[in-house]
């Protein structure tokens, strides 16, 4: 075997490969994304606004709109400038938060930070001649961005906030969608555009008895500041006295964990598997660099950042932190002769042995920082670095030497149960005044579930029954029997660890195509039934591509909670990589035929 450098390894991949297999099958059930528990019902109020009073009364709509747009996150905002840009006018937002900003309206927890570079993450920078504070944009500047978007480009002329949407008919007829929402509206639209995000409906552990707990609970993406105090730099003086509880270790928890280390009498971390946590290097901007930056900077440094993460070698590497290391010293010492096997099969085994590598720096950071030798070891991942979303943090493993800090490791197995006072682990319980969820979003649920509507295409049948058996689509935005809809999202397409990439890409990409049906005088574009099983068949084929790594992964969102599915090939990314997606994309542009979509 080739080796990614000088001399062999000091550690026993063999070992490691045995190591990790263990710490996967000890967290795997049979359940997968069934352990999970949906925000209805009881649960509902999970869901409640914390940030803004009663919606403002307004009349009903029931005019008509050239598009309508679901969510006024980045995904609705890309989606609106492109068309915007293309010379497409009439065009409406709906969403249920009081402002723009997605996720980050809803995420506003203790710490919040992006993980991804901001001059990569931050969509627009060229385009609204905004420059980031530093490397990593705290939450805050981000949802400032998104509102200075939306100002910039006038999306608050026509937006429907505080609004629900409940159901989407098509009307053959008229050739129009009809929208149905919560505030009495029954509005049509030519076009629809689906731009929900995948981090959009939080969801909850499906742990007995969590109906039960007496104590103060809620979910980290609708942060209760009324019970805690402080905002999102922290200040949390209302933790003073309270015994917390957070249940997740993943990238919210490990930005809130040391605020909330900080102010309660005593935290436990309830952890099911650790996260990878490496060093957070966050410089300010240098005004000197970015006055050197020349038009066109941000396109290619998000190419070259994502190129990178997906693999793809880059003749220079811009954005140099922990995400691109890893192909960055593989191509390094491609260079250097110290990996010589230029194999799909040496390739393979040079990644591999480099995130060997990365990952026992990781582990040994851990050993150098949190210095009760059980929790230390608790704390150090076992799994390939991208199985889960690496985090990067100066803090968090540092709050575990606290007095008043306790790991409760569960050992894969998760939270036995919840009771009236407190959580259960392996029978012992630790009672707690406040209960909080950084238990994720929903990802490989129903899409309808995750919207929380129901979208009836021709005939009235829904996207649900359409894709009972599995999603079908062009190039994952496209569904048969659903002409002139356009959903924004992560089936059938290019995964990108800087999800606002995908969503432009997306954005420009529906742009097209709804100003060459209207420059064709259409009434309707819909795919065919060859162009959908056409890419149907290819997203299956490429699936072999990815589908060893995550099957070999820990459980998690990526790999459907560790639990193979019969649709995975063809629910899951596109396996080709989003480079090659993107590429497709643009070539299919190119050609200009509309390949695989008819007009009517």
């Amino acid at each position: 075997m080739t080796t990614s450098g000088p001399t062999a390894p000091d550690f026993d991949p063999t070992v490691l490969r045995q190591k990790y297999r263990q710490e996967r099958d000890r967290r795997l059930r049979e359940d997968g994304n069934d352990q999970y528990v949906e925000v209805t019902g009881r649960f509902a109020h999970f869901l409640d606004d914390p940030y803004s009073g009663p919606a403002p009364p307004r009349e009903p709509l029931t005019d008509e709109v050239e598009v309508v747009v679901i969510g006024g996150g980045f995904g609705g905002q890309l989606a609106s400038v492109r068309l915007q840009q293309a010379g497409v006018e009439g065009v409406r937002i709906i969403d249920p938060a009081a402002d723009f900003g997605g996720t980050w309206y809803w995420n506003r927890y203790p710490g919040i930070a992006c993980d991804i570079e901001s001059y990569t993450y931050l969509p627009l920078l060229e385009e609204t001649g905004y420059m980031p504070k530093q490397k990593y944009a705290t939450g805050k500047e981000i949802l400032d961005h998104s509102q200075a978007i939306a100002r910039k480009f006038d999306l608050y002329r026509d937006v429907c906030f505080q609004t629900r949407v409940e159901e989407f008919h098509w009307d053959e007829d008229e050739a129009r969608w009809i929208i149905s929402t919560n505030r009495g509206d029954r509005m049509k639209a030519h076009y629809l555009c689906l731009a929900t995000g995948p981090l959009n409906r939080p969801k909850l552990p499906g742990i007995p008895g969590i109906e039960e707990f007496e104590g103060h609970s809620f979910h980290a993406s609708r942060w209760d500041y009324a019970y805690t105090g402080g905002d999102c730099e922290g200040n949390l003086e209302g933790l003073r006295g309270k015994r917390v509880g957070i249940i997740g270790t993943g990238a919210t928890a490990v930005q809130c964990v040391p605020h909330l280390g900080e102010w309660a009498e005593h935290l436990h971390v309830f952890q099911r598997t650790p996260s990878s946590i490496d060093v957070k290097t966050n410089p300010a901007t240098d005004s000197e660099w970015a006055g050197r930056l020349t038009p066109g900077w941000h396109q290619r440094r998000m190419d070259n950042f994502n190129s990178l993460v997906s693999g793809v070698p880059q003749e220079e590497d811009l954005v140099n932190d922990g995400w691109t290391e890893i192909i960055t010293k593989l191509v390094a010492g491609i260079r250097t002769g110290k990996s010589n096997d230029l194999s799909a099969e040496g390739i393979g085994q040079a990644v591999e042995l480099a995130d060997f590598e990365k990952m026992e720096s990781i582990r040994a950071r851990v050993e150098s920082i949190v210095e009760d030798p059980a929790t230390a070891e608790a704390l150090k991942p076992y799994y390939r670095q991208f199985c889960k979303r690496p985090c990067f943090h100066n803090e968090y493993l540092e709050t575990f030497n606290r007095a008043n800090v306790t790991l409760v490791d569960t050992h894969g197995k998760g939270v036995e149960r919840i009771t009236k006072k407190g959580v259960v682990v392996a029978g012992q319980e630790f009672e707690l005044d406040c209960l909080i969820y950084a238990s994720g979003f929903e990802i490989g649920t129903d899409y309808s579930r995750r919207a929380g509507f129901q979208i009836h295409g021709r005939g009235g049948k829904s996207l649900t029954e359409t894709w009972a058996d599995g999603v079908r689509s062009l190039h994952g935005m496209h569904v048969r029997g659903f002409p002139n809809c356009y959903i924004m999202s992560n089936p059938q397409a290019g995964f990108t660890a800087s999800y606002p990439h995908l969503l432009n890409e997306q954005a420009k990409h529906i742009a097209y195509v709804v100003k060459a049906a209207n420059d064709a005088g259409s009434r309707s574009v819909e795919v065919t039934e060859e162009g959908e099983a056409a890419w149907v068949g290819q997203c299956i084929e490429k699936a072999q591509v990815t589908g060893d790594f995550f099957e070999n992964c820990t459980p998690g969102y990526y790999n459907n909670e560790g639990k193979a599915s019969e649709r995975g090939a063809q629910d899951g990314f596109y396996g080709g990589g989003s480079p090659e997606f993107i590429k497709i994309l643009d070539d299919w542009r190119a050609e200009g035929s509309l390949k695989g979509m008819e007009l009517k």
